[in-house]
């Protein structure tokens, strides 16, 4: 990217965790606007591949309900690539896996065009189906992918295109009965865990 293209860019923190010995794999993850990778999901999602022998990269951005009604996408994939670029640029990583959540999906749909993730992995939890972008990511998408939604997730599940999205063989689609935009069943802490077990367990396997 030249100089140019950099100015105005909101600049967004992000944290690497890295294994003691180097590794060539890289985990990335892309939160929700309120769901820090502090959250549940992307938690354990973090600790289940850094026991893996992954190092993790948490791009951190948050956005206020205003920053969200005005959200350029193209920039915001953009700023997201620099931040990537910026953490791992003295790295030789070759084993890429990313996780997005929610707005996070937004982001990846751009970024699934850049060479260095040509061959990775793709987790996609609470994806944002109703976004054509998103949507359109995912029906064409050459990436193997697992797709989380919850049923009652009114952002995300939209059954005319998630039963579009069952013509793409590279796609696992996994849906929580009851589950909210958080893939939680409203009122039922327990339940909830059960479900957070469950969708950890399913990207374990993937």
């Amino acid at each position: 990217m030249n100089n140019n293209e950099i100015i105005g860019s909101k600049n967004i923190p992000f944290r690497l965790i890295e294994q003691k010995e180097e590794t060539t794999n890289l985990v990335i993850v892309l939160p929700g606007a309120g769901y820090t990778t502090q959250a549940p999901l992307l938690h354990f999602t973090s600790g289940l591949f850094y026991n893996k022998g992954f190092d993790v990269l948490h791009i951190n951005y948050i956005f206020s309900r205003q920053e969200m009604s005005v959200l350029n996408e193209r920039d915001f994939a953009r700023d997201v690539q620099l931040a990537i670029d910026n953490a791992i640029k003295d790295k030789k990583y070759s084993n890429y896996y990313v996780v997005a959540k929610s707005i996070g999906t937004k982001a990846l749909s751009y970024l699934l065009d850049h060479t260095m993730l040509k061959d990775a992995k793709v987790v996609w939890l609470t994806p944002l189906l109703q976004n054509d972008v998103v949507f359109n990511a995912m029906v064409n998408s050459d990436h193997k992918g697992l797709c989380i939604f919850g049923e009652k997730d009114h952002f995300c599940f939209i059954v005319e295109r998630f039963e579009k999205l069952k013509t793409n063989q590279n796609l696992i689609l996994k849906v929580v009965d009851g589950g909210n935009h958080s893939l939680e069943l409203d009122k039922e802490p327990i339940t909830s865990i059960e479900i957070l077990k469950s969708v950890i367990s399913d990207i374990n396997e993937f």
